[in-house]
């Protein structure tokens, strides 16, 4: 299918204008996502309508704790990604080549039939998820309108490197997005990511501008993202040009499931601790810990009066809030039912 965002240059050459990358593909060839190829001077999406990962999800794992909390979302990802992150733990999908010739085997699933099996599965919403959304924006929005028409939400999975006309596009039918903020370490996003750190952050003050619910998360990496200095930068990011209510998820490394990083060690819990008082001093009112099952620190409590509102173990949860409020003060807990 004919892509969108892009620009026709010279001698068939164009001009990817989806991702903060760019790319400018000559004939015949891919972008960095390999996904989007040029054939004669036209640009071609190789995925629209063939995800390779079909699946009901708790809302919780995206992971979003105060967007319809206690839901059920209907998940899907293409082959592919625009970035090339070491520590990818689904570098199977994102990292797929000979994707043209991968997708042949790959069953079609229409837009009409996705927003049809989310309604039959008795989802509040779809998530573009497992590999970069971006990247298949096409389909994407394709789904969006309908399901926004059948009146579900829309729930971006993201690393937040989508080009401004892209988010142009998308944002009116966003209703929630969790963004994957790695580091504030320009470095970082170029060694480990072979992307650039400043686009993301003018995506997530977009979207709060736009006033889409937004959540962070960030996994900690023992040597390459653990940095105290760095880690407290970015709370201060998002508390101050985002806001306090922006819920920040921190998560632990493990190597096991790791694409290239397989000799670093498993991030040790007093990181992810630190990382948490960091949160909670640079005032964020919802901090949260990951990969830590059980931990008190998963859990939402009240930011006024300190109370316990949702309690979380796995993906499974007891709520003792009232409708997004503290049943104790009546206080706002940013929850979107």
């Amino acid at each position: 299918m004919e892509a969108r965002f892009y620009k026709k240059l010279d001698n068939n050459t164009i001009r990817c204008e989806l991702c903060n990358h760019f790319c400018v593909i000559p004939d015949g060839k891919t972008g960095i996502c390999r996904v989007r190829q040029n054939k004669n001077g036209k640009l071609l999406s190789l995925v629209y309508g063939y995800p390779v990962a079909v699946n009901v999800d708790p809302i919780e794992k995206k992971p979003l704790f105060h967007f319809l909390p206690g839901s059920q979302t209907y998940s899907l990802g293409t082959l592919g990604c625009n970035f090339a992150c070491a520590n990818c733990q689904n570098w199977d999908i994102s990292q797929a080549k000979g994707i043209e010739e991968k997708v042949k085997q790959i069953e079609f699933i229409s837009p009409e039939q996705i927003v049809d099996n989310a309604l039959g599965e008795d989802c509040f919403s779809i998530s573009y998820t497992y590999n970069e959304p971006t990247i298949f924006t096409e389909y994407a929005l394709a789904i969006m309108k309908l399901a926004r028409a059948n009146d579900l939400k829309n729930i971006w999975v993201s690393n937040g490197f989508m080009s401004a006309k892209c988010l142009d596009e998308v944002i009116s039918y966003l209703d929630a997005i969790n963004v994957d903020l790695k580091s504030i370490d320009d470095d970082f996003y170029k060694t480990n990511c072979q992307a650039r750190v400043q686009p993301i952050l003018d995506s997530l003050k977009r979207l709060k501008q736009e006033q889409v619910h937004t959540e962070i998360t960030t996994l900690i990496i023992p040597t390459l993202s653990d940095d105290r200095d760095m880690l407290k930068k970015m709370a201060d990011f998002i508390a101050n040009e985002l806001d306090v209510e922006t819920p920040w998820h921190l998560s632990k490394f493990s190597p096991a499931i790791s694409w290239k990083l397989k000799k670093i060690p498993s991030t040790p819990d007093d990181i992810i601790y630190d990382a948490y008082e960091i949160g909670k001093q640079a005032g964020l009112k919802y901090v949260y810990v990951g990969n830590l099952p059980g931990d008190e620190k998963e859990n939402t409590y009240c930011p006024h009066c300190g109370e316990l509102a949702i309690r979380r173990l796995g993906y499974e949860i007891e709520r003792y809030d009232l409708n997004g409020r503290c049943s104790y003060c009546d206080n706002s807990l940013d929850i979107v039912e």
